[in-house]
């Protein structure tokens, strides 16, 4: 894993998910959808990079994403964003990271991520909504938009990320 060119895909990540992203979206899903662009990167970490890199980068990139962007707490998204990357490290130590299990992982730990930082704002009383409405309105569609998304970015990002490590001369075993 070529963990110096994560990081700068990473910062790429972050400028595009912030500067981009909201003019993607039309107005009326601003929001609704809020796609996280490095915790795809995170479960990319963890799956070729193992748990520990993936609980810092998570950690690192969440406080990044709560400083600039969103919102009353600072902490929610790197303590999640940390969690997960510690998870999908562990669940990437004891299956093969193929496509389905990233695609599970991208999904399931995309419905985590959103809540946790849910939970946390409603232990703190930040927010009044119901944990139904916010699955229906933000959860369920920013977990499928990035999972699209991080179908659409994992044979670039795979190759781009992961060193070869056959020789010239071996097969490739995928």
């Amino acid at each position: 894993m070529r963990i110096n060119w994560a990081i700068l895909l990473g910062l790429a990540f972050v400028i595009a998910e912030n500067a981009i992203v909201p003019w993607l979206i039309p107005p009326g899903w601003s929001d609704r959808l809020l796609p996280h662009l490095t915790f795809i990167l995170t479960i990319f970490v963890a799956g070729y990079a193992g748990r520990h890199p993936a609980f810092l980068f998570g950690l690192g990139f969440g406080l990044l994403q709560d400083m600039l962007a969103y919102g009353h707490l600072i902490g929610p998204y790197g303590f999640g964003m940390g969690l997960i990357g510690y998870l999908a490290g562990l669940l990437s130590e004891y299956k093969s990271y193929t496509i389905s299990l990233f695609s599970w992982a991208v999904l399931v730990f995309g419905l985590l991520l959103d809540s946790i930082v849910y939970s946390i704002y409603n232990l703190f009383r930040l927010t009044d909504l119901q944990f139904a409405h916010v699955f229906y309105w933000q959860v369920a569609p920013t977990a499928l938009l990035q999972l699209l998304i991080a179908l659409l970015l994992y044979v670039p990002v795979r190759r781009y990320l992961v060193k070869a490590s056959l020789s010239p001369g071996e097969d490739n075993p995928e």
